[in-house]
């Protein structure tokens, strides 16, 4: 039995390192409200145990968790929910409308996983996806409110990462369950201060660097104390968070622009401009940590920014 450390946030929201990669990167969220449960995010296959440990800390059974939502189908967001829901007997898989197929029948999303990372890192990272059931699965509506045990939880479509992704506003919380929309956060970044540092994720393929300022100020505009990232978990002083994030996302675009070449070249070149910006933005006692650990994102990220400067219209 995994015994990871349980994150305890206000307004009863928990977090479980899912173990994906490297600690302190994928983060699975639960909101416990009366003894009923919503999770947010599942991360990869071996999460599973991880979280059903949490679930048994809080002495909470598998029975009352009345919803998962995902906030995109990304394996890394999205990896474990088939699993997951083949031990949560009660639960409704919450997803955006264009996801929902691909969590019925994940073929063509692993086969997809598989083009960016290749055959054997799909298989280490996320083993082999579950289905769910088509009758377990709500296709979430822009707007659209579901009931957790008197607590309301709203889903919001929030293009930019991911066509299919949205963000769950916990208006009791006064927070945003953000999925990949407000970056990620890097807190061992944070140098002496222990600030997050965050960093726009541009993965491929639907990257859009409009819709991703447009989504992170329809965020602003609620005015949350926090946010909940899936990497990694809670994040105050959003209103200055989001002036570094929004900065960085057209920096991220500058370089991109200006990066030589077509194809592989391009999307070398724009990987190294990405290094070395991120490396300047840094505080000067995190730069000798950020280099490796950033490498499989940088890569990604690289990955993304090139399809988006070469499909644009």
């Amino acid at each position: 039995m995994h015994t990871e450390p349980l994150f305890t946030w206000p307004h009863d929201i928990h977090a479980v390192d899912a173990g994906y990669v490297r600690p302190g990167l994928a983060a699975v969220h639960l909101i416990v409200e009366q003894g009923r449960v919503a999770v947010v995010d599942t991360a990869h296959n071996d999460s599973l145990p991880r979280f059903l440990a949490a679930l048994a800390q809080l002495g909470l059974a598998p029975e009352v968790v009345d919803y998962i939502f995902l906030t995109h189908v990304h394996l890394d967001h999205a990896g474990g929910a088939g699993a997951y829901m083949a031990h949560l007997p009660n639960a409704k898989l919450v997803v955006h409308p264009r996801g929902a197929r691909h969590m019925v029948d994940p073929t063509k999303l692993y086969a997809g996983t598989v083009e960016v990372y290749g055959v054997e890192n799909t298989r280490r990272l996320y083993g082999a996806p579950v289905p769910v059931a088509a009758e377990r699965v709500l296709e979430a509506a822009d707007e659209q409110v579901f009931d957790l045990a008197g607590r309301p939880l709203q889903c919001l479509h929030t293009p930019g990462h991911a066509k299919h992704h949205l963000c769950l506003w916990d208006r009791q919380a006064r927070a945003c369950f953000t999925g990949d929309t407000f970056g990620i956060a890097y807190r061992e970044m944070g140098g002496v201060s222990g600030e997050p540092f965050l960093i726009p994720a541009t993965t491929p393929t639907q990257f859009d660097p409009e819709l991703m300022k447009a989504s992170i100020r329809r965020l602003l505009a609620l005015k949350p104390e926090a946010m909940y990232l899936t990497h990694f978990s809670r994040v105050d002083d959003v209103e200055r968070l989001s002036v570094d994030l929004l900065r960085r996302i057209d920096a991220f675009v500058a370089l991109t622009e200006a990066a030589p070449g077509e194809g592989k070249a391009r999307k070398e070149a724009i990987h190294a401009s990405l290094e070395r910006y991120l490396l300047a933005e840094a505080p000067p006692e995190s730069r000798e940590w950020l280099k490796p650990v950033l490498e499989g994102d940088m890569e990604l990220d690289a990955q993304g920014l090139a399809c988006w400067v070469e499909n644009r219209g």
